[in-house]
């Protein structure tokens, strides 16, 4: 299927790694010109290798003054951005006992703050040429909140409704504001977190199976792709069926 994405601009914020890398792979596969952004130069070259013509942007996300500077930035390189998908990494984990008042504010920045910059940086443009898409990378834990994680719990709620607002906002000018809410998938970032167990998570997905970073990526290109002009508003689970929630 031709997802209409040939010579588009896309701007894949926090994509040296993980869904957001595989989000900038499946749009380069599409025909996009894409920017992706990273903090560990290391770590970004090797991104980039895995990219035809990539522009490798270094740049932390994790602020609303960083996450303004790559769209800028990205806007430079590419003379324009059609397509934005914000992402960034998440907070530290922690109840509402062990969780001091003082780390909701950085929280709020990585995961909320971060994007309002982001599509404040990009969207007006969109909106003037008629046409843009903006397929943010939140979590199963806005539909779900997830125990242990009340700093992300509260952050990605947030963005959910930033985004949802402003998409009803801009629907007439032809622009669309997406969310995708990742489940388990097979990364490094999970590897992390459960190492010699990691199998095992299988175990509480329906599918039994961990996700795959490329089906991923292939969930937010179509949210990008002309075919998906119908759609918006939408905060879509990519999780084999872990959420358990009606809507």
């Amino acid at each position: 299927m031709d997802l209409g994405l040939q010579g588009r601009r896309a701007a894949v914020a926090a994509s040296s790694a993980g869904l957001g890398l595989a989000s900038a792979k499946a749009l380069a596969a599409e025909g996009c010109r894409v920017v992706i952004s990273g903090r560990d130069p290391d770590r970004l070259a090797a991104a980039a290798a895995e990219i035809p013509d990539v522009v490798a942007i270094e740049a932390d996300v994790s602020t609303p003054a960083g996450a303004t500077a790559f769209v800028r930035a990205a806007a430079e390189a590419l003379g324009g951005i059609d397509v934005l998908v914000p992402n960034a990494g998440g907070p530290p984990p922690g109840g509402f006992a062990s969780t001091p008042l003082e780390a909701y504010l950085p929280a709020l920045e990585l995961n909320l703050l971060s994007t309002v910059a982001m599509c404040l940086e990009a969207v007006p443009a969109m909106r003037e040429r008629g046409w843009g898409r903006v397929a943010a990378i939140t979590s199963q834990s806005v539909r779900q909140p997830l125990p242990g994680l009340i700093l992300s719990n509260t952050a990605r709620a947030g963005v959910t409704g930033f985004l949802k607002t402003l998409a009803l906002e801009v629907a007439p000018d032809g622009v669309t504001v997406n969310s995708v809410l990742p489940g388990s998938h097979r990364t490094d970032r999970l590897r992390r977190l459960h190492g010699d167990h990691l199998d095992a998570v299988a175990d509480f997905i329906p599918v039994r199976q961990l996700g795959r970073a490329d089906d991923f990526g292939a969930v937010v290109a179509f949210l990008c792709s002309d075919h998906a002009r119908f759609i918006t508003g939408a905060a879509i689970p990519v999780d084999g069926g872990t959420t358990g929630s009606l809507l």
